[in-house]
């Protein structure tokens, strides 16, 4: 009776162990997909091939208005080209290196830096990327001519990029990219009325 009885103590502390070993791993790959990767989180995997198409468009497209931006400092007359250049580079930087975070974890190859993108597929056709030609033309440029020049370019740039983002509103999946999306649509809009209004007093 004794014997028996300790038997089936023992039964019942190993499956209750069991019990707390398989709750302590669910709850541990819990934590670590939602707090160990910092590409993770509650919208990871709900993903589209259009969020992926805006993340591979939009990231050359940001690396050509940066690189566009960083020409102002040592070229532009204006104080205020030099400040919206500033704040162009200052917020599509981190956009680039939180997309390129997106592209690798769902398995996607981020567009390589340093690419000539004018040509870039998906939606390069209504994106407003610059030619080579306008991208020389823009670097040889200085003073009030590098201003003009600089506004007309971006304005462009601009427009396309807000097409882009209202396509991936209009289709995508994620909703960081969506967001995303948003904070374009909102922060360029405001730039094109603010570069046309610099525009007219050229």
């Amino acid at each position: 009776m004794t014997s028996t009885h300790a038997i089936r103590r023992a039964a019942l502390g190993v499956a209750t162990a069991s019990a707390v070993v398989l709750l302590a791993a669910c709850g541990g790959e819990k934590h670590t997909g939602a707090h160990g990767d910092p590409a993770a989180s509650a919208t990871a995997g709900a993903h589209n091939a259009e969020d992926v198409t805006f993340a591979q468009s939009m990231i050359p497209h940001h690396q050509q208005a940066v690189e566009m931006a960083r020409l102002a400092p040592g070229h532009a007359a204006s104080a205020e080209v030099k400040a919206l250049a500033a704040r162009i580079e200052k917020a599509q930087d981190p956009e680039i290196r939180t997309m390129t975070g997106w592209l690798k974890s769902w398995g996607e190859e981020p567009p390589m830096a340093g690419m000539d993108h004018s040509g870039h597929g998906g939606m390069a056709g209504m994106s407003g990327m610059m030619s080579a030609d306008d991208m020389t033309a823009l670097k040889k440029s200085t003073g009030a001519g590098f201003d003009r020049k600089f506004l007309t370019l971006m304005i462009v740039h601009h427009q396309g990029a807000v097409e882009m983002a209202h396509t991936e509103k209009a289709k995508g999946r994620d909703s960081r990219a969506t967001k995303m999306a948003d904070d374009v649509i909102a922060a360029q809009s405001a730039e094109i009325k603010q570069m046309k209004g610099l525009l007219a007093r050229k």
